[in-house]
């Protein structure tokens, strides 16, 4: 079995009003305990252009909704339906919608699973991914050690579900990568020495 070539893309559509779910779901998914690597895609906070391609290539989309639905949340939306991404969305409880915001959860059609907080959130997301991994462990190439860890972090959610809030420094899109899996083309990987020169 050989391993996934290239890091699992997902991608997190959450405007900036929701700076602590969008930090939250970052920590959940590389916590994972899987040698896997990732890119995370996050909504671009300014005027930054969305990243296309991204939606294009993604393995999931995320989306996060809160108050309103804001730029450039309406057109990450868009692309991702039309590249036909696999969708999971999330509408945060307790809190007032904007009529734009109303009328955008009734016309996405799409099963919406409530969350109340950072916490809930990131353990909703992380136990979807954990499951999903399980299910295409061939298709990662996941060892029979990292299904076990998987498994037992399944159980553990049932049995004790967190609400962990995190520390805000995650919220930005990044790729983390696996140095049992990828190896740098130039240097070293952090925590490695340097080969000695012959």
């Amino acid at each position: 079995m050989t391993a996934r070539s290239s890091p699992v893309l997902v991608y997190i559509s959450a405007a900036s009003d929701l700076m602590a779910e969008r930090d939250a779901l970052a920590r959940a998914i590389v916590e994972l305990p899987v040698t896997l690597a990732w890119e995370i895609v996050q909504s671009p906070l300014e005027e930054a252009p969305v990243d296309r391609d991204a939606l294009r290539r993604a393995d999931l989309y995320i989306l996060v909704m809160g108050g309103d639905i804001r730029a450039p949340v309406g057109l990450e939306w868009h692309l991702a339906r039309r590249a036909g991404r696999p969708v999971i969305a999330f509408l945060k409880r307790g809190i007032a919608r904007t009529p734009a915001g109303h009328i955008f959860v009734q016309d996405a059609h799409v099963p919406w699973r409530p969350f109340a907080t950072p916490g809930d959130l990131s353990a909703q997301v992380q136990r979807l991914l954990a499951e999903h991994l399980v299910e295409h462990a061939g298709q990662y190439a996941l060892t029979r050690e990292e299904v076990r860890r998987l498994k037992a972090l399944l159980e553990d959610t049932e049995e004790h579900p967190a609400d962990v809030e995190t520390d805000r420094s995650a919220g930005r899109s990044a790729v983390v990568l696996s140095a049992e899996r990828f190896m740098p083309r130039d240097g070293v990987a952090l925590g490695q020495p340097p080969e000695e020169a012959d």
